[in-house]
């Protein structure tokens, strides 16, 4: 038998305006320029331009805009014509004496198919030829790869492009592609990719002959460096030309398209944050060279206050009062988004710099102290979400460099002196330990376990090799060297 019931739940949602708060606080400053220009196109009640910048909220809870029933025939005008949307600054507006005029570029580059098209263009190809290769290039991934097979290619132009051909036509085709700067591109395995850069370098010396041979006749061997296994097979009698020949392996390009190769114009890095030390004295400012003043359209409100004091109350003059009101409401939301990621970005880097003070004073990374996001989450009294939204993608430039902000959260290791040091500081002396082991007998993770227990680290050898993963450090037997 069923029953109908009532039940009262008590439920959290996101205003519209906190939903916008939380997705400009995850934007970089890199990016804000776009976010906010796209919003000046959709929106015609938001500005551009300069009034006088009043104190920014520095309340830490985001405040909504209290609206009024639409459908009401009495609108209240007064709360959109309040001049309080003043634009926002920070440190970068305006002319300023003290600084040089100095641009800060956003990253301006081509991708790496577009000019692997370019260079297609100029082999003076068919039209067949050149659909077959754009195809084959669109197939390279990210790091310079071809790993789909050529059958599944052949089938892919069979649908795409209504072209018929085969494997044997697309291996002709790729060939030429695998002449393309950067070398090595378009390989499909790491032992390919290797001989096409080492192909280029025949002529330049016996080393490169042999290094040659070493890939296309012993790679399995070379990647587990059974270096004996290598002389025997091939032959070799100089030891010092095989160490010259690995030498000559070890610095080709693994990646070729995770590189520019000159293809890719300079990448430039906006910081989020300007921090200064002025004698000791640390000061920490926003950077907001891409982010315009913004204002409430002086046309909008007026429109609205003309609206406001006429005596017609028909549905078209209803539906036009709404859409000013909503264009307005829109407009103040935006604004106060803004103010508020800045208050929030400022908040949360004040505690990260208090936190890791000493560091940021000597830029020593013995000097960074464990931290995690709750640590910081409880100093600014915000929830650990928007901690991770501030410190994702944001960077500072100090007076020791520029750091991405995940830079300084890192886990606590234990000291036999019972203090806790910082996982980073642990990974320094991981590393230095493997920098200067000898490469003849590499040290184990076990071993490299002992010396940090030596050193005060009370570490596990899981750990140690947990962190020597991080750094993309090999295991022991393939750091071994001649």
């Amino acid at each position: 038998m069923q029953k109908l019931s009532l039940t009262q739940s008590l439920s959290q949602k996101l205003s519209p305006q906190q939903i916008q708060f939380i997705k400009l606080l995850q934007v970089p400053t890199a990016e804000l320029e776009t976010r906010i220009e796209e919003e000046l196109e959709i929106n015609p009640a938001l500005e551009e331009g300069k009034e006088e910048p009043e104190e920014a909220d520095n309340s830490e809870e985001f405040e909504e805009t209290e609206t009024t029933d639409l459908a009401d025939d009495d609108v209240n005008i007064d709360d959109y014509l309040q001049d309080d949307y003043s634009g926002y600054k920070m440190q970068g507006d305006g002319p300023n004496p003290d600084d040089d005029d100095k641009e800060m570029p956003i990253a301006i580059s081509s991708s790496l198919n577009e000019q692997l098209e370019i260079q297609l263009g100029y082999q003076n190809l068919g039209e067949r030829e050149t659909i077959i290769g754009k195809q084959l290039i669109g197939s390279i991934e990210s790091d310079g790869y071809i790993r789909r097979e050529l059958e599944a290619i052949v089938n892919d132009l069979a649908f795409a492009q209504n072209i018929e051909t085969d494997p044997d036509e697309l291996e002709s085709v790729l060939m030429k592609i695998q002449t393309f700067d950067p070398p090595g591109i378009a390989a499909r395995s790491l032992q390919e990719c290797l001989q096409l850069q080492l192909e280029r370098k025949l002529g330049e010396g016996e080393e490169v002959a042999l290094a040659l041979r070493i890939i296309s006749d012993t790679f399995d061997e070379f990647t587990k460096k059974h270096y004996d296994k290598i002389t025997k097979k091939i032959g070799i009698e100089d030891e010092d030309l095989l160490k010259e020949a690995v030498t000559v392996i070890t610095k080709l390009n693994p990646k070729p398209g995770g590189v520019s190769g000159g293809l890719v114009k300079t990448q430039y890095l906006i910081p989020d944050f300007i921090l200064n030390n002025n004698n000791g004295k640390m000061e920490l400012s926003l950077n907001s060279r891409n982010a315009p003043e913004l204002k409430v359209s002086r046309s909008y409100s007026d429109m609205l206050q003309a609206y406001g004091k006429s005596d017609k109350k028909d549905k078209k003059l209803k539906e036009t009062v709404t859409f000013v009101k909503q264009k307005l409401d829109s407009a103040k939301w935006f604004i106060d988004a803004i103010k508020q990621r800045q208050n929030t970005l400022l908040n949360t880097m004040n505690a990260i710099l208090q936190y890791q003070y000493d560091f940021f004073l000597e830029g020593d990374e013995s000097k960074l102290k464990p931290m995690i996001l709750k640590d910081i989450a409880d100093r600014i009294h915000m929830d650990i979400s928007t901690v991770s939204r501030v410190a994702n993608s944001k960077s500072i430039q100090a007076d020791i460099g520029i750091f991405p902000l995940k830079y300084f959260f890192s886990e606590g290791i234990a000291t036999d002196s019972g203090e806790d040091v910082s996982s980073r500081e642990v990974k320094n002396s991981l590393k230095e330990l493997i920098d200067k082991e000898d490469k003849l007998k590499p040290l184990s993770d076990d071993k490299l376990e002992k010396y940090l227990k030596d050193k005060g680290y009370n570490i596990a050898r899981r750990t140690v090799a947990k962190y020597r993963e991080q750094l993309n450090i090999p295991v022991a037997r393939l750091r071994k060297e001649l």
